[in-house]
C-alpha cells in the first residue's frame, strides 16, 4: 500500500490535516464514530480534551483490530458539538493527535453537530484507512 500526502503551495499551508491523501491498496478499513465511551459504555471525561482522547484511543483501538495503523487513516472526520471550544483547545488537541497517532495527518475536516448519539459525548471520530 501507498500513502501520498498532497499539499498543494496555491492552498494554506495544513495544520494538523493534509489536503488530499491519495491512497492505493486492496483494504479499505471503514471506522464507526467513536465518542468517549468508556469499556462499560459511558462517556469518560468533562473536557473537551479529556474526551477527545478517548475518541480518538477509541478509533485507534478499532483500527489496530482491523489490522491497520495511525498512518493507514486516509480520512477522518471530527463532529464536535462546539466548534469554538475545539478551535480554543486546538493546540491540546493536535498535541494529543501527535501522541497517540503521529504526524502522518489523514484528510480531516471538524463539523459542528447541535449534539451527539450520547448527551454527554462532546467530540465523535470516524474515518476509514487503506491497507495493502
Amino acid at each position: 500500500m501507498t500513502v501520498e500526502r498532497v499539499n498543494p503551495p496555491e492552498l494554506s499551508p495544513p495544520a494538523g490535516f493534509s489536503h488530499a491523501v491519495v491512497a492505493s491498496g486492496s483494504r479499505v478499513v471503514f471506522l464507526a464514530g467513536q465518542t468517549a465511551l468508556d469499556g462499560d459504555g459511558k462517556v469518560a471525561g468533562a473536557t473537551l480534551p479529556e474526551q477527545f482522547e478517548k475518541a480518538l484511543t477509541n478509533l485507534l483501538t478499532a483500527l489496530a483490530a482491523a489490522g491497520a495503523t495511525p498512518s493507514d487513516l486516509a480520512r477522518v472526520t471530527v463532529y464536535a458539538t462546539d466548534v469554538a471550544a475545539y478551535r480554543t483547545h486546538a493546540r491540546e488537541l493536535g498535541r494529543l493527535w501527535r501522541e497517540l497517532a503521529g504526524r502522518d495527518y489523514p484528510a480531516m475536516a471538524v463539523v459542528e453537530v447541535v449534539r451527539l448519539w450520547d448527551e454527554e459525548a462532546l467530540v465523535e471520530l470516524d474515518g476509514f484507512a487503506v491497507l495493502p
